[in-house]
């Protein structure tokens, strides 16, 4: 078999399968299935799709949602290897800046939703989210009220692998392991995840109830305890649950009246995903916070920020005291260039516009053409972010236990067909790339379709 031209040293592919196998530790993932088949190697990408060991798969997912503007642009190596050699690193530490950070700081404000004007750089979401944690801290402590500790987080969440994000994570897998106690700091709350939770209600009717869920647990844990609620507008790493349209405003309803902050985890949404830069304006809320990280960059280069209202910067930034927090790659010149750039591309390309115009409407219109599949209880869709739900019983709802793997069969026949898709739980997930075309997505539909009825008659013959 003939291997890419970049593969390093001279290295086979098996050379490089066996020293993975032998030396990486992959995340989110079983030793025992390395141990069982060597890694697939990706080794290039361009577009909407990646390669590797001979094979091109259109990645529906943009990485794990995060390769926004598509893969290979030439564009971003430029920046890059122009911003390398002009300031390859220094740190932003103790008052120094760069021309590119100080550049990217100002273009995510003017972005903003208003009166969000002050911006901390990182380099992943979990940092951005960490550093998050610590800011809220602050600055309740600086307003005389250090009691208001208590963070409110959701079923289903998922804001980080950090020890301290871990714990805000609605998925036990993530905390069981490591003794993570989340119920220190930590109130949970009903997710606003109808399809699973609303019973008889409407979406309006359960947008509602999921909220009270929210001021019931400010009440039953004091208002002067809670410092903030964590919150993904659309919760994506366990099953694109897009909440009902009245959920988000009544939130904020609730939280300005108990004096709670809203921090909006954008990791996912930010910058164009839902058809608007933020999911704020898709979803008709104001946080106080907001983080980005993976469509930032896109994901060319580790970079990520947590975005303060003037009212919290104003506070944490009053008086003589230092910010005793940072990272040595925070604000790097060259992740910045990149972002800057990226962010260029988008409004320059007018791809958020084409997500909200074109592009997101056609790919619901499609995708819910699955709804009739026996398999299918509901599609459901934001822009460029999806969710397909699998469902035992179309009419009661019911699910198929976890641990039959219903969605990871149906993601593996997409993947035997050149679709790569991702399945969570009982959902399928789909995040592609800005740049995906129809025929991409009538392809997609199509493969998903013959994935569905060959797992769908293997249910029926067993």
């Amino acid at each position: 078999m003939e291997h890419s031209d970049s593969l390093p040293d001279g290295k086979t592919l098996e050379d490089l399968q066996a020293l993975d196998r032998a030396h990486h530790m992959h995340p989110f993932t079983a030793a025992s299935a390395l141990r069982q088949a060597p890694p697939f190697v990706v080794d290039g990408a361009e577009g909407a799709y990646i390669s590797g060991q001979g094979i091109r798969l259109l990645d529906m997912m943009a990485g794990l949602g995060c390769v926004n503007i598509g893969y290979g642009r030439s564009e971003l190596a430029q920046t890059a290897s122009d911003a390398m050699k002009a300031l390859s690193y220094y740190h932003s530490f103790s008052a120094v800046s760069n021309p590119t950070a100080a550049a990217l700081a100002g273009r995510l404000a003017e972005l903003a939703p208003e009166g969000m004007n002050k911006v901390f750089f990182a380099n992943s979401g979990s940092e951005a989210n960490e550093t998050v944690l610590k800011l809220i801290a602050f600055y309740w402590r600086k307003k005389g009220q250090p009691n208001k500790r208590v963070i409110i987080t959701r079923e289903f969440a998922y804001h980080g692998s950090t020890l301290a994000t871990t714990a805000l994570n609605g998925n036990i897998a993530m905390l069981e392991p490591y003794g993570i106690d989340a119920e220190r700091d930590i109130a949970r709350v009903e997710a606003p995840f109808w399809y699973r939770n609303g019973g008889d209600l409407s979406p309006e009717e359960f947008g509602l109830k999921a909220a009270q869920s929210i001021e019931d647990k400010i009440l039953e844990v004091g208002a002067d305890n809670v410092a903030a609620i964590f919150l993904e507008p659309i919760q994506g790493t366990m099953g694109a649950i897009i909440p009902p349209d009245n959920y988000l405003p009544e939130v904020e309803r609730i939280c300005r009246a108990h004096d709670v902050l809203i921090v909006a985890d954008e990791v996912v949404t930010g910058l164009g995903r839902t058809g608007h830069w933020f999911a704020q304006e898709t979803f008709g809320f104001k946080a106080d916070i907001m983080t980005l990280a993976k469509g930032l960059s896109s994901a060319y280069l580790p970079i990520s920020a947590a975005i303060l209202h003037d009212s919290i910067a104003e506070v944490i930034e009053g008086g003589e005291d230092i910010f005793q927090h940072g990272f040595t790659t925070s604000a790097h010149p060259v992740a910045a260039a990149v972002a800057l750039r990226n962010i260029d591309l988008l409004d320059e390309e007018k791809l958020v516009e084409n997500i909200a115009n074109d592009l997101g409407p056609y790919f619901l219109n499609k995708l819910k053409t699955l709804e009739v599949h026996p398999l299918v209880g509901e599609v459901r869709a934001s822009g460029l972010f999806a969710g397909i739900e699998l469902a035992k019983d179309k009419e009661t709802r019911e699910q198929y236990p976890l641990e039959a793997g219903i969605c990871e069969h149906v993601s593996q026949a997409a993947l035997i067909r050149g679709l790569i898709v991702r399945a969570c739980g009982n959902v399928i997930v789909l995040c592609p790339p800005f740049i995906v075309n129809h025929a991409e997505i009538d392809f997609t539909v199509d493969v998903l379709g013959q994935a569905l009825d060959e797992i769908y008659a293997a249910i029926q013959a067993s």
